[in-house]
């Protein structure tokens, strides 16, 4: 065993944990102190990791879900000569790439933290892949605060890790008892937390985690386990400093120059060096065949675009080994279902738990899969800080939310999405697709998959009419179709989205010989095709109505208005009309629902007389 070693290294990386937060003049040292003994014996003892190819495949994957602790990480990376201490002492300054929380800026960092809950589930979702469909050797590790055990996704990546069996996996829980503004909920209750992880199907091992023997031996352990191992470690906060041990009020705050030059003294601090570590054996995944352009469906009869959507996945696991499925147990709903009878091994069941779902697909995702993950869009709201935390991550993922809308019917309006749009076009980098038929579905799932980033697709649970039949391949993102209309004497401009789309062609159809109406698809919601939305208000004198099946607030009449609102309209005067639900839905048939939203045929069709009557 070696303790000298992992007690010298421990030393350090506290000693750079207070020199880093210190010269910052802000941070978290006395949450990095107390796990400071746990990472010592982890780096030097167990991790396996190639620093200098950190996309080796074989490596071992370590996830700081406190990343709070930013300072211990940072100082492990210098330790284990990743970084030097010129950069070490360059935290949470601008332009730096050690940035308050760690990000993906970093090519050691899988995923971003800070938000807590969320590396732990995340990191299950890299031991799953790993486990299957890769077969890959590697551990996965996560660093994980007992604030942060407050929060449900916590559980919810130990009860799939528990159901999964998931033996790479390890969860360390630092335990040191104290929170940001007092004690936490168990304090030292190491038994209350072990029992909550045994329930869960992992197996707890219950240690100092000051004792650099015990660390070591439940480190070995966990690695040669059966099943997910959780660590849950008694640790103190400010652990090796006096005046910081175990006291309230440090949380957050870092040491002035005073106060660092004591606490250094304390820990006999010395010249900060690199340290040895362990690289994996040689391992290179199997080959997989090289991606074909997908088998698509062409569809003649009325289909709902939630199963066009589903085909199309199937489709894209036919043609790419790469391509995986993550659904919430709702999969003859979404028609992810499809997928699982093409590629059963690629398709992961993951319950109704959908802030595990996100996280699986961004963990999936780090090691070079493309994961589209789907569920009713109403339930989307519930992992929106996974999504958010995604793009911090960088990540690329492939969201399907169906059901969306007063049009779904009967259900009633706790499963009608009315705010997706708004929240998933807030997302950083996102992309938000609205189709209306099955044949641009599946054209538009086939570009999700090499698409970067956050994309979005919003289904329809109706069957809607087959609208395009020519020139499937010619969808793109960011564009739009013109479906009625697009003449030089066009009057008014109907845009619309998914099922308002089809209502718009029943007003423009309505219309004919009367009013002369463009009905644009705008099946990019983001981005939107503002060059089309820019020559319609040219060509109606500004006169454009928005419908869509969404709260007036954030959606597709939100999106029509910020691409014309710094446009050069040529002297046009905007005349817009926006119609949206404006009262909270029932249960009803969907086209009964349509209309009492006021956004079927007969409200646009008056909305567009309205417009074509007012003067120039």
């Amino acid at each position: 065993m070696k303790t000298d070693l992992y007690t010298e290294l421990a030393r350090q990386l506290r000693a750079d944990s207070i020199r880093c937060s210190t010269a910052a003049g802000s941070g978290h040292p006395t949450s990095s102190l107390s796990a400071a003994d746990l990472i010592a014996v982890l780096l030097a003892g167990h991790l396996r990791y190639d620093w200098t190819h950190p996309d080796a495949f074989a490596n071992d994957h370590l996830i700081f879900s406190k990343g709070h602790a930013s300072p211990l990480y940072y100082a492990m990376l210098r330790a284990a000569g990743a970084i030097d201490d010129a950069e070490l002492m360059t935290f949470r300054k601008l332009g730096s790439r050690l940035e308050g929380h760690p990000t993906p800026i970093l090519p050691w960092t899988d995923v971003a933290t800070g938000s807590l809950g969320q590396g732990l589930p995340i990191a299950v979702g890299e031991a799953l892949a790993a486990k299957r469909p890769l077969n890959a050797p590697f551990h996965v590790w996560t660093l994980t605060g007992d604030s942060e055990l407050s929060e449900g996704s916590i559980w919810e990546g130990l009860d799939h890790a528990g159901h999964e069996r998931l033996s790479n996996f390890t969860a360390i829980f630092d335990v040191n008892r104290l929170g940001q503004r007092g004690p936490t909920e168990l304090e030292w209750d190491l038994e209350a937390y072990a029992a909550r992880v045994r329930a869960f199907g992992c197996e707890a091992i219950v240690i100092d985690g000051h004792d650099l023997v015990a660390i070591d031996g439940a480190l070995g352990r966990a690695r040669r386990a059966e099943r997910p191992t959780v660590i849950v470690a008694k640790t103190v906060k400010g652990k090796g400093v006096s005046f910081l041990e175990d006291k309230e009020g440090w949380h957050g705050k870092a040491l002035d120059p005073e106060q660092a030059k004591q606490a250094l003294a304390e820990l006999g601090a010395v010249a900060s060096r690199t340290f040895a570590t362990s690289t994996p054996e040689p391992w290179t995944p199997a080959a997989v065949p090289p991606p074909r352009k997908p088998e698509l469906k062409t569809y003649t009869e009325p289909a709902a675009t939630r199963k066009a959507y589903g085909e199309a996945l199937a489709a894209l696991g036919r043609a790419r080994a790469d391509v995986v499925v993550l659904d919430a147990e709702v999969s003859n709903s979404t028609h992810a279902e499809d997928f699982k009878k093409v590629a059963p091994d690629r398709f992961f069941e993951m319950y109704i738990a959908e802030q595990q779902m996100i996280a699986a697909a961004v963990g999936m995702q780090v090691l070079g899969l493309v994961p589209f993950a789907s569920t009713f869009a109403a339930f989307m709201t519930r992992a929106y800080d996974f999504i958010r935390m995604a793009a911090v991550s960088q990540a690329n993922i492939r969201l399907s939310g169906s059901h969306a809308g007063v049009s779904i019917g009967e259900d009633g309006p706790s499963q009608m999405a009315l705010e997706d749009l708004a929240m998933m076009r807030a997302v950083f980098g996102s992309t938000v697709l609205y189709p209306c038929d099955a044949n641009q579905t599946a054209r538009l799932v086939a570009l999700m998959a090499d698409r970067p980033g956050i994309t979005y697709i919003r289904t329809t649970r109706e069957k809607t009419p087959i609208l395009y039949r020519e020139g499937l391949d010619d969808f793109r993102i960011g564009g739009s179709r013109v479906v009625r209309g697009g003449g030089a004497d066009d009057a008014v401009a109907v845009v619309a989205a998914g099922i308002t789309v089809h209502e718009a062609v029943k007003a423009a159809d309505e219309l004919k010989g009367t009013v002369r109406v463009r009905v644009i698809d705008a099946y990019s919601v983001k981005p939107i095709d503002a060059d089309a939305l820019i020559e319609a208000a040219r060509t109606t004198s500004g006169r454009i109505v928005v419908a869509e099946d969404h709260w007036p607030e954030g959606g597709l009449g939100d999106a029509v208005l910020a691409a014309l609102a710094d446009a050069d309209l040529r002297g046009a005067r905007l005349r817009f009309a926006h119609l949206a639900p404006q009262d909270m839905p029932g249960s009803g048939k969907p086209a009964e629902l349509i209309a009492a939203a006021g956004i079927d045929a007969a409200h646009i069709a008056a909305a567009v007389r309205e417009l074509a009557a007012s003067g120039a």
